[in-house]
């Protein structure tokens, strides 16, 4: 495989087909054979295994597809070309690199297939108190990962290929250190939060965190999660349980941030922002009149803003630096604005509109009770720390003339957005998302 990865050009297709190709691409180099049958595209690689070409289509001119020669037989692949070259999910800057790359896998996936489809069964992967790290016993100095007692598993063939990797010096697999020093204790509050993979070039060696099998390619060869920086195979990440834990350094802010990774990042019950804001109106605000319907100055909204996104628990919010409540509580609507999933989600919104469209108002309820078990645990917990609040606020109504029903004029769209709706039925819909919340407050002690 070695000794076929890196030819850029086979020479002896080149020296068997030396003529001027007319309407070359300029994004093609000598391996571009113009329009050629698939029969004269294999007979030109058939004499060296890793050898390729790109051809243009004679059925549909005007298409090129790459022919490449593995296994004894000529392979053809659509080839596509938007800046980068790609004839699937991964985009290369050179034929060269996407041959290569298509070559390594290809020698994998069929030399290892039957062990690729077993990798994600008997995994090392660190669940908190399933695996710790302890020093080598041997006293050597070096770290090793010790698997605790489990239930036996029944007994898979082994690969002929390759046998699972069961324990790892430091230098090896240092990414695996991060999660299994987690103490339990470290993890609370428990909500579970699903990984945010992307997918990622790795640079040098790197082993799944999964499966701890080799991560093969020369790009996109796995998957990262951009909140706790987890690396694992793309087809291992389908299985990895939703016990992603942010690390600081990947949360570089509070606003705009999901909501459920903030709470794991900073490990509260709920966002810091909505803790602090609400701490301070009630401390000073609550018989201010038109509370949450008069906006603050808008420049000192977005400085408290970034003053969260600098200092995070460390900002200060006090009268000493904003004298104005009506700052603080646009910093919490804007906070709740700026959710990229919204605190009532989408996933939720269409059972919360249904809920607000049932007249009998004790169905309506237990409509609203079932709709609320949807939501994931971090917003139910920050939607019932709110409505508690907003419930206290309507206990002053008579200073700050705020009713649950003006209350839920202005939090309706505040805490839900419509999913992908016209403007018409979003416009619709402002009367529901008022009744649900003003609903949610009048009866927050039994809905929650």
């Amino acid at each position: 495989v070695a000794k076929t990865c890196w030819k850029s050009y086979n020479k002896k297709v080149g020296k068997k087909a030396r003529k001027k190709v007319d309407n070359r691409p300029k994004y093609y180099g000598r391996e571009y054979h113009g329009m050629i049958s698939r029969e004269e595209a294999d007979q030109l690689l058939s004499q060296a295994e890793g050898s390729y070409l790109i051809r243009e289509s004679q059925r549909q001119p005007g298409t090129y597809t790459l022919a490449l020669r593995f296994g004894n037989q000529t392979r053809n692949f659509r080839l596509y070309h938007d800046g980068k070259h790609f004839v699937g999910e991964k985009r290369f800057e050179s034929i060269h690199d996407l041959v290569t790359d298509g070559l390594i896998t290809l020698y994998i996936e069929t030399k290892a297939a039957e062990y690729i489809a077993k990798m994600t069964i008997n995994p090392i992967y660190e669940h908190v108190g399933y695996t710790t790290l302890n020093q080598d016993p041997s006293g050597g100095g070096g770290l090793f990962f010790h698997r605790a007692p489990a239930p036996p598993k029944p007994k898979s063939p082994a690969s002929a290929f390759w046998q699972p990797i069961r324990s790892f010096a430091l230098s090896q697999l240092t990414s695996l250190v991060r999660r299994a020093t987690l103490r339990e204790s470290d993890l609370t509050p428990k909500y579970e939060k699903v990984h945010n993979f992307k997918v990622h070039t790795f640079r040098g060696p790197h082993w799944c965190e999964y499966c701890a099998n080799f991560m093969w390619g020369l790009i996109a060869q796995g998957v990262k999660c951009a909140d706790c920086g987890l690396n694992v195979h793309k087809q291992c990440s389908k299985v990895v349980p939703n016990d992603c834990q942010p690390d600081l350094r990947h949360v570089k802010k509070v606003y705009s941030c999901d909501l459920t990774t903030l709470v794991k990042a900073h490990n509260t019950k709920r966002p810091m922002v909505v803790d602090m804001c609400i701490q301070e109106i009630e401390a000073r605000g609550l018989q201010s009149e038109g509370l949450y319907r008069i906006s603050g100055f808008s420049e000192l909204v977005e400085d408290v803003k970034l003053a969260f996104d600098r200092d995070g628990e460390k900002v200060d919010i006090s009268s000493n630096v904003y004298e104005d409540i009506n700052i603080i509580t646009g910093a919490l609507k804007l906070y709740f604005r700026e959710l990229p999933i919204p605190l009532i989600t989408y996933d939720a919104y269409p059972h919360f509109m249904e809920s607000a469209k049932v007249t009998d108002p004790e169905k309506r309820l237990e409509s609203l009770h079932e709709a609320l078990k949807l939501l994931p645990p971090a917003h139910c917990e920050t939607l019932r720390y709110l409505m508690a609040h907003l419930k206290r606020v309507t206990d002053y109504e008579k200073d700050n003339l705020m009713t649950s029903e003006n209350l839920g004029i202005v939090f309706g769209p505040t805490l839900m957005r419509a999913p992908d709706l016209d403007a018409m039925t979003a416009l619709n819909d402002i009367r529901y998302q008022r009744l649900v919340v003003e609903t949610l407050i009048t009866n927050e002690d039994v809905l929650f």
